[in-house]
């Protein structure tokens, strides 16, 4: 019989765990004591040999640091030079929340929320250093409707080696499929920004040769995002904020004209659809950002829905009927020939 799978335990929470066990003690604490006590460590910890878990650890070590955690590395005397015995710890006056600043739960349980959603939406090392310190701090807020709080997921591939190359300012190098081209393009860029816009994930990024600014489709990314080692200077502009301000304004600016049955599921779901209008003639005039996703949108309400304009999104809207049709026609039946008179 196999050995039970060790669960995984995420890196957040791993992380968490190091912070707590090195903020709860004075004298520090040794690497051993850290690997086969602390969550996230002690699931993989063995008497044998444990170096992948000690270098799992030195990474660890440099991504608290690198989220402004104070930790220190104390040496015993008499042991110079022996990193076994090297003590470890997070000094709570250089880590905690100046004296005179507190907050209730309910404060905390809203600067969590607004820490998760700053997290997801932006993924900045700022985000989530406020929100280890917040957890750190505050512990978990007893607040019932923290529990029921959203979080934003995503569940393409491409997302979190995006956003590590976003925190570290390399360059990265994809395959990307543009809708209307047969096969993928490798793209080289420098990540500067992940925002959820319209229930979609973007990656906002930099084109190291011209300068030149692209939005890309995480679901458009169709092979492994690949990090090399060349390190960009991002400019001080761009930001996840500028990002969502132009796919905010490019969904302002573009518009299609749409007449819908009444009474139609379709009239139901676009009126209700954000920023739409009924003008005069009884059509709806529809926000977009990308034509593509609008024509993948509209199409799926069938003959319930007929574009007027733009030509464009009419002509994607007819292919993909005609596609989805052409997929359902019945192949013709050919019947064998009769062996009797004719």
């Amino acid at each position: 019989m196999s050995a039970a799978r060790t669960p995984r335990i995420p890196v957040e929470e791993r992380l968490f765990s190091l912070v707590l066990a090195l903020l709860a003690t004075e004298t520090g604490l040794t690497k051993t004591e850290i690997l086969s006590t602390v969550q996230g460590y002690r699931q993989r910890w063995s008497s044998g040999d444990n170096a992948a878990l000690e270098r799992q650890f030195e990474r660890d070590k440099d991504d608290i640091r690198e989220l402004g955690v104070p930790l220190e590395t104390l040496e015993e005397l008499g042991s110079s030079g022996n990193n076994q015995n090297l003590r470890y710890r997070i000094p709570r006056g250089a880590y905690e929340l100046p004296v005179d600043i507190a907050f209730s739960s309910e404060e905390t349980a809203l600067l969590t929320l607004a820490a998760m959603v700053w997290r997801e939406g932006t993924l900045s090392g700022e985000s989530r250093r406020a929100l280890l310190k917040l957890r750190s701090l505050g512990g978990t807020a007893p607040v019932p409707e923290l529990a029921y709080a959203p979080r934003i997921r995503s569940r393409d591939a491409a997302f979190e080696p995006l956003r590590l190359a976003l925190d570290r300012s390399v360059v990265v190098r994809f395959d990307y499929l543009k809708p209307g081209e047969d096969a993928p393009r490798e793209r080289r860029v420098v990540p500067y920004a992940l925002v959820q816009f319209q229930g979609r994930w973007m990656c906002s990024a930099i084109d190291p040769e011209t300068g030149g600014r692209r939005t890309f489709l995480l679901s458009r990314i169709v092979s492994p995002v690949v990090a090399t080692t060349r390190v960009i200077d991002r400019p001080d502009d761009a930001t996840a904020e500028g990002s969502l301000a132009d796919l905010e304004a490019l969904w302002d600016s573009q518009t299609a004209r749409v007449r819908v049955d009444p009474a139609s599921d379709a009239e139901t779901r676009l009126v209700k659809r954000r920023g739409t209008r009924r003008i005069d003639d009884g059509t709806l005039v529809v926000h977009f950002s990308d034509r593509h996703l609008l024509a993948d949108e509209l199409s799926s309400f069938g003959p319930e829905v007929e574009v007027v304009e733009p030509a464009a999104v009419r002509a994607l809207v007819e292919e993909r009927l005609a596609t989805l049709v052409a997929d359902h026609e019945a192949p013709a039946v050919r019947l064998p020939e009769s062996d009797g008179a004719r």
